[in-house]
């Protein structure tokens, strides 16, 4: 983080327009992202990254709440995607043998399965929309310029 003393915003800073380039970038990526894996997958961008996450964590499995923050999501929303990904048998729900109160969401086999059929339309659609159009100076100065509010 910077200790800098900065200016207060005015609407013409440009950071403001750094800001709004950044967001402008992001939602873009995301909808073509979403757009493939609906087209291509008939399966939802948030539903891929419940099984990245889950594919990701040891044992193939996270506290409901973990995975809430992974996702960035209310406890409630994940409880709602974690709902329906059970009833399409592609994560199922284990109690926390420690924490009665705790409730694991586990990657399925079906799930294991599901990924690996998405993950090329995803990870060619990362490509195109994000890394092929930057080279790789600028995608490490971009990683350099993100990790401290990333890793904050």
């Amino acid at each position: 983080m910077t200790t800098q003393t900065r200016e207060p915003l005015t609407r013409h800073d440009q950071r403001l327009s750094a800001w709004s380039t950044f967001l402008r970038a992001h939602a873009r990526v995301i909808r073509e992202l979403e757009r493939e894996l609906q087209a291509e997958e008939r399966l939802a961008l948030t539903d891929y990254d419940v099984l990245i996450q889950l594919a990701q964590a040891g044992e193939r499995r996270l506290r409901m709440s973990e995975l809430a923050d992974r996702l960035v999501l209310s406890r409630s929303g994940v409880t709602r995607l974690i709902d329906r990904l059970v009833s399409e048998g592609l994560v199922e729900r284990a109690m926390c043998d420690t924490d009665r109160r705790g409730q694991w969401a586990a990657l399925t086999e079906a799930g294991i399965e599901r990924l690996r059929r998405a993950s090329p339309t995803h990870l060619r659609g990362v490509a195109e929309h994000f890394l092929d159009r930057l080279g790789p100076d600028d995608l490490a100065e971009l990683e350099r310029m993100l990790a401290p509010i990333a890793d904050d």
